[in-house]
């Protein structure tokens, strides 16, 4: 009898320890701003409770490509030898007039901050790939003058990551 009380004892310590274990593992990563859920995929949503996703969802561009846009769904990502590395993230592009082309262009050069003299106004975190034709900081839910305009979050990535030379695949 003594055995299995003591069988029994061990095996409730070792589930409280096991839980108090989880417990203090969970409370480090949350740290003081609660637990933070892992993005669906790299640029993706968090969703609280869903499992990241292994794949992130295929771009419509070749291998070569380090920047991908699809102007008919407004969506843009970061890309390493045909592997997303942030994204989808929201675009808009050029209104009638004004259209941004489908193309393969290359990264021309980038500055944090340009102001464009043609149409007076600011342009942050700017990545020029297409003659005037950049990536920048700008309403996602208004057509532009032909350039890409981008969520803050998604600029800023797309500043850090490109580099002038870099291939920019713009598709239908």
């Amino acid at each position: 009898m003594s055995s299995v009380r003591s069988s029994h004892w061990a095996s409730r310590l070792a589930a409280v320890l096991g839980f108090a274990a989880t417990a203090a593992m969970a409370t480090e990563i949350a740290g003081a701003g609660g637990v933070r859920a892992e993005p669906l995929w790299p640029g993706g949503p968090d969703i609280p409770g869903v499992p990241a996703i292994v794949a992130p969802p295929p771009a419509p561009c070749s291998e070569l490509a380090r920047a991908c846009l699809r102007l008919t769904t407004n969506e843009a990502w970061l890309m390493d030898g045909g592997r997303t590395v942030y994204g989808p993230t929201p675009i808009s592009h050029g209104m009638p007039g004004y259209e941004t082309p489908p193309g393969v262009f290359s990264v021309a050069f980038k500055k944090p901050f340009h102001w464009s003299t043609m149409h007076n106004a600011p342009m942050e975190y700017a990545i020029f790939f297409n003659g005037d034709i950049a990536f920048h900081i700008g309403p996602v839910d208004k057509q532009s003058h032909g350039c890409i305009r981008m969520t803050p979050e998604g600029a800023r990535a797309f500043f850090g990551y490109l580099s002038p030379g870099d291939r920019v695949e713009v598709v239908v």
